[in-house]
């Protein structure tokens, strides 16, 4: 099949063996690559009921139809497991060169499953597989067990490692790539890590077969050019998603002091001028990228000295506005140790904001925390507060199981400031008054993540106050940026430089030889929103409406000041936008999907699971 390596392999560690077998052509055909092969594969796989930690979870790795082709951002790899954070449907994505090499290699999935007994790597040369010890890189950060991965090994492998947070099965540990990429939520991390599976390392020397070689060259060579010309090329690149940190704060959206606002008055302090001016030492790029975002930094202080890729906007968002760090340099520092550490610097900063308002509160006690503090602000509280939470220590043990656990295991009314959806935590933007992205954070598949519909310049563009449409360009958007997870291409092509999506069709059909217009290859994401919301309801007791609430603090709590004081979004104003986005979506008031969508997207496989949670 044009466009793919032609095979899955499936790793069991307690068995330690593995087998490669045929991709199977239905499954290219249906659900095209990455996200989509993830999602089906979990369906199948995963048996229902399984512990997110036990050893009946797998962990699912695909590249897309479009990884490690000639074309911009072609570099992305898609991991899903069961989420320890929500019980359901989970998945993230990682930049990089892993996602290539595994493609190279010879492989559009990894199937990996059962437990170790002992800690180990899984080693890929081509169809040359290993399963080796790994005690000695046990134990160590996800920075320096990678170093020494890439020394041991040769330089050629690509190494995908986690850190003590996932050998301690903290619910948002990531799976940490490249010295400074992560598949940050969900928490697919804490599920390597019960695996005892400290790394995977890849390398490939394999070619992938094209349906149209000179077009594909020609096709990619033309994307490449058209990026260099827009005119958002030269000013967004030096900062990259640091630069939109003023933007937001300016609409009153940026995380602060655990989202009781939207506004951080010292943003200017840690903002992408300040990433340039004070930290940046170079650009780093993913594979094949014309717009490198990743920024190469090096802070140092009489208390710290340490090289890290960022902060980007989200850590911005979470660890400097969240929990009001105010210097460039401190929060490259927090970004380094949880980077080291394997934990998401999202559900971090959430997490440390989370615990800093519980400590204002006297939820948690100086006794709770050895006789410390945990002040906003404190760079030094939260590095403390960060590590023992990835080795589960004292209160940390109670926070690596994330804000909704906490909540309800603290009590005294926590669960209104745990912010969170689906149990995990919020990302970087403030959305009590913005509908269209409130929305996109509640019916996000995989909880409180803004990656599936980025919806808040909309917001601003189509009126704040306006709720009409906002259902409707929000599924919109929950179709195009997935389905870049399916082709496993980056999309900050188009939605930093309005990079047309008419050139997405021509690339597929040069590489793959099937022709679809850019409206058809929706469909496949919409597929797949539906599948994994399928999912969720087969593994989440209960699950429906009521898991697609914000917390009580957006709902009740007017934002306290900046640009959007006073505001917030009753529940009315909710159940108007979940009303509307239900019925679009073709699901009932209860958020299931009908026997009539089930079908019409060729899902009539899930109606026996689906059909006896119907009202």
């Amino acid at each position: 099949m044009n466009g793919y390596a032609g095979h899955i392999l499936r790793v069991n560690l307690t068995k330690r063996t593995h087998t490669i077998s045929p991709l199977p052509e239905d499954l290219a055909r249906d659900y095209l690559g990455g996200r989509g092969f993830v999602a089906k594969l979990m369906w199948d796989e995963i048996p229902q009921g399984a512990d997110p930690l036990g050893p009946d979870n797998k962990i699912i790795a695909a590249p897309g139809p479009l990884t490690g082709v000639f074309l911009p951002g072609s570099g992305k790899l898609e991991f899903g497991a069961k989420s320890p954070a929500s019980g359901g449907y989970g998945d993230s994505n990682i930049g990089g060169h892993i996602s290539p090499e595994i493609k190279y290699a010879g492989f559009d999935a990894l199937i990996i499953e059962g437990v170790a007994t002992e800690p180990v790597m899984l080693v890929i040369e081509d169809h040359n597989i290993e399963i080796r010890p790994a005690s000695e890189y046990w134990g160590k950060g996800a920075l320096e067990s990678e170093a020494m991965l890439k020394n041991d090994l040769g330089e050629d492998f690509q190494i995908a490692t986690i850190g003590p947070a996932g050998e301690n099965l903290v619910y948002f540990a990531c799976i940490s790539h490249d010295f400074g990429r992560q598949a940050g939520r969900t928490g697919v991390g804490a599920v390597m890590g019960s695996k005892k599976l400290k790394a995977i390392a890849v390398k490939g020397t394999k070619s992938v077969p094209l349906a149209d070689t000179k077009a594909t060259i020609e096709v990619g060579k033309k994307m490449f050019e058209a990026c260099f010309e827009k005119p958002g090329f030269e000013e967004w690149t030096p900062q990259g998603t640091a630069g939109v940190t003023d933007w937001v704060n300016e609409v009153g959206a940026f995380p602060t002091r655990n989202f009781k606002s939207g506004y951080f008055p010292k943003h200017q302090f840690i903002n992408g001028e300040q990433i340039v001016t004070q930290i940046k030492v170079t650009d780093k790029a993913c594979y094949s990228c014309p717009i490198p975002c990743g920024k190469y930094s090096h802070a140092k202080t009489p208390k710290y000295d340490v090289h890290v890729e960022g902060p980007e906007y989200e850590t911005i968002a979470l660890i400097g506005g969240n929990t009001e760090i105010d210097n460039i340099k401190d929060c490259a520092y927090a970004n380094y140790i949880c980077d080291e550490l394997g934990l998401d610097s999202i559900s971090a900063g959430n997490v440390i904001g989370f615990a800093m308002e519980c400590y204002e509160k006297g939820v948690i006690k100086g006794e709770d925390i050895d006789g410390r503090t945990l002040n906003f602000g404190s760079v030094d509280d939260f590095v403390w507060l960060a590590n023992d939470i990835a080795y589960r220590k004292g209160v940390g043990n109670v926070l690596a199981e994330g804000v909704k656990t906490a909540s309800e295991k603290f009590g005294e009314d926590t669960a209104r400031f745990a912010i969170q959806v689906k149990g995990v935590e919020w990302s970087g933007y403030e959305a009590r008054y913005a509908p269209a992205m409130m929305l996109s954070y509640i019916t996000c598949d995989v909880g409180a993540h803004h990656n599936r519909s980025w919806a808040i310049t909309y917001d601003v563009a189509s009126g704040r106050d306006v709720m009409e449409g906002k259902a409707q360009r929000t599924i919109e958007l929950q179709h195009i940026r997935p389905l870049f997870d399916m082709l496993c291409l980056c999309r900050l092509q188009w939605v930093e430089l309005g990079f047309e999506l008419d050139w997405y069709p021509q690339i597929f059909k040069a590489v793959t030889g099937r022709e679809f217009s850019f409206e058809e290859l929706l469909g496949f994401s919409e597929r797949i929103w539906n599948l994994t919301r399928c999912y969720s309801l087969r593994e989440i007791e209960g699950f429906g409406r009521s898991f697609d609430y914000p917390p009580a603090r957006f709902m009740e709590e007017p934002i306290t000041d900046g640009p959007t004081e006073g505001k917030f979004m009753p529940r009315e104003s909710i159940d108007y936008l979940l009303d509307d986005y239900y019925k679009l979506r073709g699901w009932d008031n209860n958020g299931i999907p009908s026997q009539a969508q089930l079908s019409k997207m060729k899902l009539e496989f899930a109606e026996p699971v689906i059909a006896p949670l119907r009202k």
